[in-house]
């Protein structure tokens, strides 16, 4: 049956209080025709009066603009309920042809809702300024009854804390009918000093009633009662988290939102950082012993006039001022001509404008404007498109100590329609697994002058990803690669731009694909094979390498008792896995049970590859690999644990073809739990002063922050329960530690064959199930816990210097204390 209309309810609150009863549903709904829609509710199977607050829902319009013509598509439903006992409730939703039942609650449903808390608050944002030692926390705070609220802050032995409060109007809450006008004053600031390692609460309290909330530090954009009364879900748009939740149930609803970049903290968050007015004064007044000319080069094309002034003024305006501005417009008109003319006489020195004489397309007119560029340092900038003021400022201060032939910045995007900033690309340091698979540079991207006359511009045949194909050669030529990890740049988003509509331009993915196969012909890099993915997954590319000359790979295989683990494991290297040219050591330690025993004669007799060595010490997982190396006969070693079962048929090919690149130490695996959830894709250093699996629990299919549970990328460490690496390098770094007993080996292993200048890889494609822990168990008795603390202090000792400044491979704006992938 077809839908008339398109709906989600988000959430449903059933007040009960003895002055107040009342019914409240917050979702958004629209007409599939497009026609205005109304609403009505039967209580108790009685028609009754409802009040009804229209809400913006940018959320859903971002995503459904081209079939909507507002974004007034939100509502919230407020139903008074007079009779004592509520048996049935009905939402309806009419557009004068058709209509149909948005919600219907029975009797069980609304007690499943039924609240009774006489106040209501939302913190918005909690500020920690660690070295003042203040805390200023936002929101708002009311009660059902009128009556004020007292805010107190206390401390974790409930003691009043001093504190300055200041009330303000809320008049959103007024809006969505949760307080009248007389009591919109809701809104609350306090400040007080304290300790930022002890905990704080605040109580709210009435004459009868009181709340008590843990202080803990968050940074939201005050969107309202919208965002707060709706669950804060960290997702893009709320109503794709509805239909996930519906299509995947509860378990992997949280734990896809146990991380990730919270969107609607983001504006919040990047405001607070960006460069301030005095700071752009005090850098103006900088003088620099290496004070290169930066050239701008910019392709116009009949631009929109308010992008014109915002992409010029963003130049003119910059705290560094040895620029140049080049521009070759190829419009229909002298339109971006005369504006110029007219508004920027003032800088006739410093921007260079030429008009074509025919629009030789975007490559063209891009070069176009780069032949007029003669400055130390190039760099394209998109005639739509913004720079933060300081961005010349911080590429020139970078440079002081090494002249780095390529730089790059971070980025995020600009929702032209409503002017907020949007997707933050916080990038890592340079990484060329990433790089080969999505642009993930893009913008803003620095060369050296002598760089781009070796490699000349961009090439028309690769239109689309002509950026792509010209950072990988200015790449391929650097002294060096770095990255400014600051929002520097901002990529508009508007109904034109590939920014807001990835299918827009189809063309430019498959243009992607060739740049990345070009990029491989160059550096001579044999039989690797380019896979563009799927949609939605335009712009992300998988590289199949050769595994020639298909050498022997020797899987060690540690292993206590548990045969039928064991077994799995053996089965589905033989029986999955498609790559033949390998062999097994099994190094046995202190089993106990007879059928093990009896299984390792069955391997013995049944394959000609598998080979059993005892190692009778006490369990040391690093001297037990290290032992276990000696019997191995291949050139690559993949370590693995006993409770490993081959899915991907091609994973030990997948590691293989990574790893048989020279530059190349380790290549890890895509580890998932026995749910389908994520185990393993990749390991930070710095969490807890140590490290952390960054996108442990989330399901196998999901893309994570930007795709990287999905894409090879480089990490620090990946984990040793499935690990491939090159002999002659495990024996270069001396193998494993053996001062790590339990922990901390595999990423110490990791980084010892980083200190030597070889990549880790993640491989994105070689699928495995990791049962984990099976055979020695968990760390969960206090000595096991003492041993691990033990350990990690062996390893902080080991790697301060990481530890202090930062994973390369993950961007310092993340906030190590709140998770993975979380602003500060």
């Amino acid at each position: 049956m077809e839908k008339n209309f398109f709906y989600t309810i988000d959430k449903v609150t059933y007040k009960d209080l003895g002055y107040t009863r009342y019914i409240a549903v917050n979702g958004w709904c629209y007409s599939k025709d497009g026609n205005p829609v109304t609403y009505s509710a039967m209580l108790n199977n009685k028609n009754v009066e409802i009040n009804v607050a229209k809400v913006q829902r940018s959320d859903v319009y971002r995503d459904k603009k081209s079939i909507l013509k507002s974004d007034l598509i939100g509502f919230r439903v407020k139903v008074d309920c007079i009779d004592t006992k509520v048996d049935s409730f009905e939402l309806i939703v009419s557009d004068n042809i058709n209509n149909e039942t948005l919600l219907k609650l029975d009797a069980k449903d609304i007690k499943k809702a039924r609240n009774t808390d006489e106040i209501e608050f939302n913190l918005d944002s909690v500020e920690m300024n660690v070295d003042k030692g203040l805390t200023t926390v936002q929101g708002w705070v009311y009660s059902e009854n009128g009556e004020s609220v007292n805010i107190e802050v206390l401390d974790k032995d409930s003691n009043s804390v001093e504190s300055h409060l200041r009330s303000f109007a809320r008049q959103d809450l007024v809006q969505y009918h949760l307080v009248k006008p007389d009591n919109r004053d809701a809104g609350f600031q306090i400040r007080f000093e304290g300790d930022s390692t002890h905990k704080y609460y605040l109580r709210f309290s009435t004459k009868n009633f009181e709340r008590k909330v843990e202080i803990v530090q968050r940074n939201r954009t005050t969107l309202g009662l919208l965002k707060s009364y709706i669950t804060h879900l960290n997702a893009r748009s709320i109503h794709n988290a509805i239909d996930y939740l519906r299509k995947n149930g509860v378990k992997k609803f949280v734990q896809r939102f146990k991380q990730g970049v919270n969107v609607d903290e983001y504006q919040t968050w990047f405001l607070k950082q960006r460069v301030t007015a005095e700071e752009l004064a005090k850098q103006a007044k900088v003088q620099f012993e290496y004070s290169p000319k930066i050239s701008i080069a910019v392709a116009t094309f009949n631009t929109k006039e308010e992008y014109l002034k915002e992409m010029i003024d963003t130049v003119v305006n910059q705290s560094y001022s040895n620029w140049e501005l080049c521009i070759a417009d190829g419009s229909t008109t002298d339109a971006v001509e005369k504006y110029i003319e007219a508004h920027y006489a003032d800088y006739a020195d410093k921007i260079k404008f030429k008009r074509l004489d025919q629009n030789y397309g975007i490559s063209g007119n891009t070069n176009k404007a780069m032949e007029m560029a003669d400055g130390d340092y190039l760099a394209v900038y998109d005639h739509d498109d913004v720079l933060e003021l300081d961005c010349f400022y911080e590429v020139v201060k970078a440079l002081q100590e090494f002249r780095y032939d390529t730089l790059y910045t971070d980025e995020d995007k600009l929702n032209d329609q409503y002017k907020v900033f949007i997707e933050p690309n916080l990038k890592p340091d340079y990484s060329e697994d990433l790089m080969r698979s999505h642009n993930y540079i893009t913008h803003i991207f620095f060369v050296n002058r002598r760089i781009y006359e070796q490699v000349g511009g961009y090439r028309s045949e690769y239109d689309g990803s002509q950026d792509y194909d010209y950072i990988f050669r200015c790449i391929e030529k650097a002294n060096g690669v770095y990255h400014i990890p600051r929002v520097l740049y901002h990529w508009r988003m508007h109904p034109q731009s590939t920014a807001m509509d990835p299918e827009s331009k189809l063309y430019c993915y498959t243009a992607g694909q060739k740049a990345i196969e070009s990029h491989y012909k160059r550096i001579g890099l044999e039989g690797a094979r380019v896979e563009l993915l799927p949609k939605p997954y335009y712009g992300f590319y998988h590289t199949i390498y050769s595994t020639e000359p298909n050498p022997l790979v020797s899987i060690l295989i540690p292993n206590y008792n548990q045969k039928d683990t064991l077994k799995t494991c053996i089965d589905s290297l033989y029986n999955v896995n498609t790559y033949k040219n390998f062999e097994i050591v099994i190094v046995e330690n202190n089993s106990t049970e007879k059928d093990i025993f009896e299984y390792y004669e069955q391997l013995k007799q049944e394959h000609d590859n598998v080979t059993i060595v005892t190692y009778e010490g006490i369990f040391n997982y690093s001297k037990i690999n290290n032992f276990g190396v000696k019997y191995t006969k291949g050139e690559y070693v993949l370590f693995l644990n006993n409770d490993t079962e081959v899915i991907e048929p091609t994973a030990i090919a997948e590691m293989l073809g990574c790893c048989l690149r020279k530059e190349v130490g380790a290549v890890g695996a895509k580890l998932l739990y026995e749910d389908n959830t994520i185990q393993h894709a990749g390991v930070v250093v710095g969490f807890n002063g140590y490290a952390a699996h960054v996108f442990n629990g989330i399901d196998k299919d999901d893309p994570g922050f930007l795709m990287r549970p999905r894409i090879n990328c480089n990490y620090s460490a990946c984990t040793a329960a499935c690990l491939m690496v090159k002999k002659n390098v495990f024996e270069e770094v001396n193998g494993f530690d053996e001062q790590f007993v339990v922990a901390c080996n595999d990423i110490d292993l990791c980084l010892k064959i980083r200190e030597k200048d070889y990549l880790i890889v993640y491989n994105a494609f070689a699928l495995w199930y990791h049962y984990e822990s099976k055979s020695r168990g968990y760390e969960d008795t206090p000595e096991k816990q003492a041993r691990f603390t033990a350990e990690m202090k062996k390893f902080q000792a080991k790697w301060p210097d990481i530890l202090k400044n930062g994973d390369p491979y993950y961007n310092k704006n993340w906030n190590l204390e709140l998770g993975p992938f979380k602003l500060s």
